[in-house]
C-alpha cells in the first residue's frame, strides 16, 4: 500500500486482438494468453473483423491467422499501415516460405506456429514488444538464409551490357548467374516466377541474346579488358 493508502497497481497488462476461424483454436490461444498474464480484448473470425476489430481497440498486438477468411496478410498489411503502433503477429501452422516471407512484407513483426508450447506464446509476445520481433525457432535460419548477401558476384556491375539494364532486371540476371533457379529468384525478390521470366526475356532482348547463357557471357565482359573501342594487344 502506498503512503497515501491507496492501492499500488501493477503494470496495464499487453491487450490483444486474436483472430482465428476456428473457436476451439482461439479459446485454446485466449486460455493460454491469459495464464500469461496477458488481455484478449476482442476475438475476430475474418480478416474483415480483424481489421475492424483491431482499428477499435488500437491494442498493443494483433495476432493473426493467415489462412481465415479474407487472408490474415492482407489484414496484417492494413493493419500495419493504419495502426503502426500496433504490432502484427501471425499465428499459424503454415512453415510454408511464402507465408512467411509474404507476411513479414506485409509488416508482420512475428511469426510464431501453432503447436508450439502454450506456455510460451505470452513470452513470445512480450519478446515482440520488447525487441521488436519473434519467430519460430525452426523458421529463423530459412529468413537469414534468405536475406544474406550474396558470397559472389558474377557479373561485372559497371559494364557496357549492365548499363542497358534496369535494377530489377540487374538484380535477376546476377541471382541466376549465381546458380539459383527461377522460383528460387522470386522467392528472393518477392517476385512471382512469370515476373521472373518477363525480366529474363527483356534482358534476353536489350542486350540482343537468344538464350541466358550468352546474356551471362556478355555480363561477364568487363570494359577494362574488353570491348570493340580496345586496341588489340
Amino acid at each position: 500500500m502506498s503512503d497515501d493508502g491507496v492501492a499500488a497497481t501493477t503494470a496495464d497488462p499487453v491487450r490483444i486482438v486474436l483472430a482465428d476461424d476456428h473457436a476451439r483454436v482461439r479459446a485454446q490461444v485466449r486460455q493460454a494468453l491469459e495464464a500469461g498474464g496477458m488481455e484478449v480484448c476482442g476475438e475476430a473470425a475474418t480478416a474483415e473483423e480483424a481489421l475492424a476489430l483491431t482499428l477499435e481497440q488500437v491494442p498493443d498486438v494483433a495476432l493473426l491467422d493467415i489462412h481465415m477468411p479474407g487472408n490474415g496478410i492482407s489484414a496484417a498489411d492494413e493493419i500495419t499501415k493504419r495502426l503502426p503502433q500496433t504490432a502484427v503477429v501471425m499465428l499459424t501452422r503454415s512453415s510454408e516460405d511464402d507465408d512467411l516471407f509474404d507476411s513479414l512484407r506485409a509488416g508482420a513483426c512475428g511469426y510464431l506456429l501453432k503447436g508450439s508450447e502454450p506456455a510460451e506464446l505470452a513470452t513470445a509476445l512480450r519478446a515482440v514488444l520488447a525487441n521488436g520481433s519473434a519467430m519460430s525457432p525452426q523458421l529463423v535460419s530459412r529468413v537469414l538464409q534468405e536475406f544474406r548477401a550474396p558470397r559472389r558476384r558474377p557479373f561485372v556491375r559497371k559494364s557496357v551490357a549492365a548499363g542497358r539494364l534496369s535494377t530489377r532486371e540487374w538484380e535477376v540476371m546476377d541471382l541466376l548467374g549465381q546458380g539459383l533457379t527461377t522460383d528460387e529468384v522470386a522467392k528472393r525478390l518477392f517476385l512471382s516466377p512469370t515476373t521472373v521470366r518477363v525480366h529474363v526475356s527483356t534482358v534476353l532482348r536489350k542486350l540482343r541474346v537468344k538464350d541466358r547463357e550468352a546474356a551471362f557471357r556478355v555480363l561477364r565482359e568487363d570494359p577494362a579488358d574488353a570491348g570493340p573501342g580496345r586496341p588489340g594487344r
